[in-house]
């Protein structure tokens, strides 16, 4: 049974539709304040809902007391189907380009580098017909796809990570004020007047200054650092801490100093602090899908997908609870291994570290080699160490290292490429097309060839990581679905807050807040939620998905 659910200037309309999305009895049409309490005896007939946007619906009726079960989300949707080359041939693929293809103001981030336009804003779609219509085209795409049940469990999983996402910021992360008051003063000193840097990072740059004898240095400002460097005679391209610390001068360590005690306060000092916290919780407000590879994204300052370890002790589990806190070990090298069908690979990891087996494969001769090796293969990283140790690493796993280089090649020749479950990597934009037309023409130089080399090389590092870090994240997907549902049993039917829930996700991590006698029962749900996740996107493949789990009071213990 699904239930489409749009707007009209009357209030929320609700109307039955079939899988095919054709209309089943009378549109209902009630006041937008009353919504909640239609959805309710609907929800409890375990419709799937059809809708726009989570974003836009869910919210409201989370605050109304109202939990759904299942939806589709078309916006969600549509960019899946629109660029996936399973549904390359379906009416939705090939038609003019329309407000679906645009996302909501609200949910507009920053992209990551590769992104191949600007985003703009576009109007909200609201009309009936153009809902069921959408949906109607999305249910044809993925009935002729090429693998159905790919797509169609791609589909699934990416809305209900948007019902997760709605329910983390609703439910929020515990979080003691004081607890992150006492961390900053420890760090940074007390709190300063507005405009003045604390105590303690006056006194790192104090020390920094009389190292680089510039009493007027701004550290802040990228362009003076650079100079002052300079003057004291360390010729460096950027202040990236990496650069710097394979600098030996006097100067090095408290600049380091002030660049993390920075970062600090920047990203989680007091204006973060009182800007993000209220009532005791954090509410992380995620943009599922808002990354081109899948991973999702974060709105505003509030940094919902990185909380460094100087503050993690302030997020503490209520009294007479826990956190249960799971990462999945090496899950990019695991899904590669998946990927590829490397049994080489999957045995390597079938122990539990995956790169002790490597080691032991006699592949390379220590962890941290195969570490950089593995990264170098899927990222892209050629010389230095890692290009040293390919050799070795592609005759130990052929199929593995096959798959990434596959997709680099197809990168760097413009073609596309596809993850586990069916998303599509966009195509190289028409500067990108142009630029290597241009490079063998017959006025073109060896510098212009030069040049369209390094962008093909570029476009082939990011399909390269875009098989593997898009089917992660849709590991990621599968296994946060399957433990919404886990959960939600776990705590019989009460309401989220009531019982245990997610309140935390950053890309192969989740934590959970429970009570403290489900703890245990919590923790075998994550770890089976996380084995379903990889029957259902590999089958019988003999690759594990470890997970590291601990129950902890807070999350600084996790780690």
């Amino acid at each position: 049974m699904h239930v489409s659910l749009f707007s009209a200037p009357q209030g929320a309309v609700l109307q039955a539709i079939d899988d095919d999305g054709r209309v089943s009895g009378d549109p209902r049409t009630v006041p937008f304040d009353a919504l909640a309490e239609a959805v309710a005896p609907l929800e409890a007939e375990h419709p799937r809902w059809v809708w726009d946007d989570t974003s836009r619906w869910y919210p409201p009726l989370l605050e109304a007391g109202v939990r759904i079960e299942r939806c589709v989300d078309l916006r969600l949707s549509h960019a899946i189907l629109r660029g996936s080359a399973l549904t390359e041939g379906s009416a939705l693929a090939s038609a003019a380009r329309s407000s679906w293809d645009q996302p909501t103001p609200e949910a507009r981030v920053q992209r990551e580098e590769h992104t191949l336009f600007d985003l703009e804003e576009r109007p909200v779609s609201t009309a009936a017909e153009d809902t069921l219509v959408e949906f109607a085209l999305q249910r044809e795409a993925i009935a002729a796809a090429d693998d159905p049940r790919r797509i169609g469990l791609l589909i699934a999983a990416e809305s209900a990570g948007a019902l997760v996402a709605a329910e983390i910021r609703h439910a929020g992360l515990p979080w003691s004020a004081e607890a992150h008051e006492a961390m900053l003063g420890e760090h940074l000193g007390p709190r300063p007047p507005s405009g003045q840097r604390p105590e303690k990072l006056e006194a790192v740059l104090a020390r920094l200054r009389d190292a680089l004898e510039a009493p007027a240095l701004n550290p802040d400002s990228p362009a003076d650092l650079l100079k002052a460097l300079g003057v004291a005679g360390l010729m460096v391209k950027s202040t990236r801490s990496w650069e710097l610390k394979k600098l030996k001068h006097p100067a090095i360590a408290p600049l380091l100093e002030y660049k993390k005690l920075a970062r600090l306060l920047a990203a989680n000092g007091w204006h973060w602090l009182d800007t993000n916290v209220r009532d005791g919780r954090f509410h992380p407000d995620y943009v599922p899908g808002g990354v081109v590879t899948g991973r999702w994204a974060s709105k505003g300052g509030g940094g919902a997908l990185q909380l460094p370890k100087q503050i993690r002790g302030a997020v503490i589990a209520d009294p007479g609870w826990k956190f249960v806190v799971a990462d999945a070990s090496q899950l990019e090298p695991r899904i590669l291994a998946a990927l590829s069908g490397d049994r080489g690979m999957a045995e390597a990891g079938s122990a539990g570290d995956l790169y002790a087996g490597i080691v032991a494969s006699g592949a390379v001769a220590t962890r941290d080699e195969a570490k950089v090796a593995m990264l170098g293969a899927m990222y892209g990283a050629t010389t230095g160490e890692s290009g040293r140790l390919m050799p070795a690493l592609t005759r130990a796993y052929p199929r593995a290292i096959g798959l990434v280089e596959e997709a680099a090649r197809a990168g760097e020749k413009g073609e596309v490429v596809t993850t586990r479950l069916g998303r599509s990597s966009p195509r190289p934009g028409s500067e990108w097309r142009e630029g290597q037309a241009e490079a063998y023409g017959e006025t073109a130089t060896d510098a212009d060839a030069s040049r369209a080399r390094g962008q093909a090389r570029g476009w082939g590092r990011f399909t390269r990581n875009f098989v593997v870090q898009g089917s992660a994240a849709e590991w990621a997907l599968c296994w946060m679905a399957g433990l919404r549902g886990r959960l939600h049993e776990i705590g019989g039917g009460l309401w989220i807050t009531d019982s245990p829930h997610l309140v935390f996700f950053m890309h192969d991590e989740v934590v959970v807040h429970c009570p403290e006698g489900l703890a245990a029962e919590v923790e075998a749900a994550v770890r089976a939620a996380a084995a379903e996740a990889g029957r259902l996107m590999f089958g019988p493949m003999p690759v594990t998905f470890p997970l590291t789990v601990a129950v902890v009071d807070n999350y600084g213990q996790a780690k």
